[in-house]
């Protein structure tokens, strides 16, 4: 059994065939998954998501940074006075990405301290989106003024340097998808550093299908392949990625989760 960590099958690309879609998930041997949020109008998609798969699924909520705007407080706002709504086991995707513009940069920063307030205020950990923004996110940090929350740097592509200047905040985990399995990458070199009990498998379905399903829609069935790229990568056993990164999952956002289930 293993863990998807992040996907979007709420995403409208899965609407001819979502039902399909956890289906082959389930096949394939991906016992949960968690989806994350992205703005206010998918929640109520992620929100049918769960009421459709149940305890299969697990929700996040969280204002993404590229989803930040002029009307970024009136959202919060509004995200805020759902916090009791729902079973939420993490606040997320939230972060800073500053990869396309960086006009927006100073309400990102705003935007993320808010939303990692509501991770010590709730007990939630966060889920961290990360893109050309590292050093915004590490003077959130230094200025966050108490103990930070536990969190997962999702799809993580920084360098080792990267790695060990987060330690000096948290034990982070960090999110391995199908990145690690193309051509070029530098994530593989990172997994030695990181270590297996950092690690956590996500998809971020409907993006970066593994190879060999590369350039295609990605989907939580095809999870597998990134373990298997793991695995061989730290010299260990399938069997002990799956169980390790399950276990991960399960202790950073609370699963009630057997993951010794075949």
């Amino acid at each position: 059994m293993i863990i998807d960590s992040h996907s979007h099958i709420y995403d409208s690309q899965f609407d001819d065939d979502r039902d399909l879609v956890v289906q082959r998930a389930k096949q394939a041997g991906v016992g949960h998954i968690i989806l994350p949020n992205e703005n206010l109008a998918s929640l109520p998609r992620l929100i049918d998501a769960s009421h459709c798969y149940g305890d299969y699924v697990s929700l996040a909520i969280g204002l993404h940074p590229e989803e930040v705007r002029d009307d970024y407080a009136d959202v919060l706002q509004a995200m805020y006075s759902l916090l009791d709504d729902h079973p939420w086991v993490a606040v997320g995707e939230i972060g800073i990405d500053l990869y396309w513009e960086k006009n927006w940069r100073r309400q990102q920063m705003e935007v993320l301290d808010y939303q990692l307030r509501w991770c010590v205020e709730r007990g939630l950990p966060f889920i961290m989106h990360c893109r050309d923004g590292l050093n915004e996110i590490i003077d959130v940090f230094e200025n966050f003024g108490e103990p930070l929350p536990a969190g997962v740097f999702h799809c993580f592509q920084g360098s080792v340097a990267d790695v060990e200047r987060l330690r000096n905040y948290g034990d982070f985990f960090f999110g391995v998808n199908g990145v690690a399995t193309f051509k070029r990458n530098t994530v593989v070199d990172l997994l030695p550093v990181i270590g297996l009990d950092r690690i956590l498998l996500e998809t971020d379905a409907p993006y970066l299908a593994p190879v060999p399903h590369r350039g295609k829609r990605n989907e939580s069935a095809y999870l597998p392949a990134v373990a298997k790229q793991v695995a061989a990568r730290l010299g260990v056993t399938l069997n002990e990625v799956q169980k390790v990164t399950s276990r991960n999952a399960c202790d950073l956002f609370g699963l009630q989760v057997n993951i010794d289930k075949q």
